[in-house]
């Protein structure tokens, strides 16, 4: 019972104090089953050690059920180590952001000792084998930090001026940039031209927001300031246009 006792408290104090002491080690699931898994082990050892029982015999034993238990349990013990793994690394933490290598999006809600929890923005939850974490290719939005660039893709019409749209759309740019909260204040947006398109003349608009969800927002005001500011200076945005010869369809058609 004392035993059970200290290793909920100890269970406890982890939750309360994970947070504090979250640059060592981030609070999970895994992180607080592995503090109690070991102070009932520990203790357990200790009380049949005070009462007389020799715990030589005991741990040999447990060695070799542990060998033929750990070959039972391959995979979990994979999930297991895989998720340790994902938790001392840190590459993955509680509350990033991250892109699967199948493409969805999402907030790591917890790494267990079996499967990381993603909450995908549908608000639906995916569950990850670990070990599969470990393996694949993610993106993660918080790491290093959570700042991050937001490129806007623009294709303006061929007759435009391109130095008097390269200006206004780095004047609208940069308002974005310094009266949204999301944004970094102090970036200055980049204008890169870079491709000669069927239809336009594309180009880049480089901007930088404070996190993830930030740089939607920033994404999204900038497109419809932009819009706006693009009809007001009669600045055509173009869009595809297939021309159909008639002569040549009518030519082929009336093929006897």
């Amino acid at each position: 019972s004392i035993i059970l006792t200290l290793a909920n408290i100890a269970t406890e104090i982890v939750s309360m104090y994970g947070e504090r002491f979250n640059h060592a080690m981030p609070l999970t699931n895994l992180s607080q089953s592995i503090v109690k898994f070991l102070i009932i082990i520990i203790g357990s050892l200790m009380v049949l050690n005070a009462i007389g029982i020799s715990i030589t015999p005991l741990l040999t034993t447990l060695g070799i059920a542990g060998m033929a238990v750990a070959l039972a349990l391959q995979d979990t013990l994979t999930n297991f180590f895989a998720g340790f793994s994902i938790t001392v690394s840190k590459i993955i933490r509680l509350g990033d952001v991250i892109k699967l290598e199948s493409g969805e999006e999402g907030i790591v809600e917890d790494i267990g000792w079996r499967v990381t929890k993603i909450k995908l923005f549908t608000n639906n939850i995916i569950l990850i084998p670990n070990s599969k974490v470990s393996q694949s290719l993610i993106t993660n939005y918080n790491f290093p930090d959570k700042e991050l660039v937001v490129v806007v893709q623009v294709g303006i019409h061929y007759n435009s001026d391109l130095k008097f749209v390269e200006n206004i759309t780095f004047q609208v740019a940069k308002e974005i940039q310094q009266s949204f909260d999301g944004a970094v204040q102090n970036f200055e947006p980049l204008i890169r031209f870079h491709t000669f398109d069927n239809s336009s003349i594309n180009f880049n608009v480089i901007m930088r927001a404070t996190e993830f969800t930030a740089g939607i927002i920033v994404k999204h005001e900038f497109i419809k300031r932009l819009h706006e500011r693009y009809k007001k200076e009669g600045i055509v945005i173009p869009y595809p246009i297939m021309a159909i010869n008639l002569e040549q369809e009518k030519a082929i058609f009336n093929k006897p």
